[in-house]
């Protein structure tokens, strides 16, 4: 169950998988931008054909204000994103039907937060709970989840507390993402003001949380921990630092309580200028070989090979073109594309995965959307 949600609304799943996305299959993407200057208006919505690369024009799907990030329910009939934005009771978060066969979003719920600057939202694997992260806030909320998948009430609220070594960016908590383990009993939250990953109990009948014991995995100081991505069975973590521009590997034991930093490598090459580099999003590919990172500032993403017996990653080299700004980048369930969003560059770019190498190079297909920050795949039925 767990590695087919993960398939179907993160792009990533187990090299074990014994039902494995076919390929050549067609998808629906769905995009998130920023939307304060006008130019995008809310979700977008195209259809992706993995035999050839083609890429439709988006068109809009749901108007909303600047969705910075998205995630599609495990049964892929239900999409979630947050508004990055502030109010009274914090920023908005929201979801919709999801037609599987039009790909078309219906039934709009719309919720706070209750922190400021909501940036990530993602569900646990029997698509009951909600957890969100509050950057500007520096918190995590849950939301209970109704049966038909719709956003219910907020059930817990927990305000980060602290700061970390970098002055200038960790003077304060600042949530940045959150997933559930595969129990759906642990949230872990990065906080890249901390320089940790908190682990929040889920009590899954109340839906309230209280600190685990331990109470979060520490990173590197001035890391910055931003995004977490977690391996299907459990066993490991990839989290990117955005400050120091890392990835680091987490041996993870939630049985037995036990977490452990094992590698940190850098996502720039040697000779590469730091000024204005920062690191944005992790993704494991769905064979389960390859990790990568977004490198904000020089423009590429790095690729790296994981033995999972070492439980180390190998440096690969980087996956260049014209790119700007890829805050976050996707993964095809069947693992033959990478789609990139260029923040900076207007443009979602198409690049072919070579499964021996793990490098993907840059074909002729791109989509036109404006400050896209987030890239969501569904096939269609």
């Amino acid at each position: 169950m767990r590695v087919l949600a993960f398939a179907a609304a993160l792009g990533f799943a187990s090299a074990a998988a014994a039902e494995s996305p076919p390929r050549h299959a067609n998808y629906w993407v769905f995009f998130g931008p920023y939307t304060a200057n006008g130019k995008s208006q809310g979700i977008y919505r195209a259809s992706f054909d993995s035999k050839t690369g083609a890429i439709t024009e988006p068109e809009l799907a749901a108007e909303v204000g600047s969705p910075s990030f998205l995630h599609i329910a495990p049964d892929g009939k239900s999409l979630y994103a947050v508004g990055e934005s502030s109010g009274k009771d914090g920023g908005g978060v929201f979801s919709w039907k999801l037609d599987p066969a039009t790909g078309k979003l219906s039934d709009q719920v719309s919720k706070t937060s209750g922190g400021g600057g909501p940036c990530h939202i993602s569900t646990d694997a029997k698509n009951e709970f909600a957890v969100v992260a509050n950057y500007g806030g520096g918190s995590t909320a849950v939301f209970k989840l109704n049966a038909d998948g719709s956003l219910g009430d907020r059930t817990a609220f927990v305000q980060h507390e602290g700061k970390s070594v970098n002055k200038q960016r960790q003077g304060e908590p600042h949530a940045h993402c959150g997933f559930f383990d595969g129990t759906g009993t642990l949230a872990c939250v990065c906080d890249l003001g901390l320089d940790k990953v908190l682990l929040h109990k889920l009590d899954r009948k109340t839906g309230k949380l209280e600190a685990n014991d331990p109470a979060f995995i520490k990173l590197p100081d001035g890391s910055g921990p931003r995004h977490i991505h977690i391996a299907p069975d459990d066993s490991v973590a990839f989290v990117n630092g955005e400050l120091d521009m890392t990835v680091n590997v987490v041996k993870f034991d939630a049985k037995g309580g036990k977490f452990e930093v094992v590698q940190s490598l850098s996502t720039l090459p040697k000779d590469a200028k730091r000024d204005g580099a920062s690191t944005a999003e992790t993704r494991i590919h769905p064979n389960g070989k390859f990790v990568y990172v977004s490198n904000r500032g020089h423009n590429t993403i790095a690729a790296f090979e994981y033995d999972k017996e070492s439980m180390k990653l190998k440096a690969l080299g980087h996956i260049e073109g014209d790119i700007k700004t890829p805050r976050n980048f996707n993964i095809t369930p069947d693992g033959q594309w990478m789609l990139i969003a260029s923040q900076d560059g207007g443009k979602v770019g198409v690049y072919k995965i070579d499964d021996k190498t793990g490098l993907a190079k840059e074909t002729e297909h791109s989509a036109k959307i404006d400050g896209c920050v987030c890239v969501k795949f569904l096939a269609k039925p």
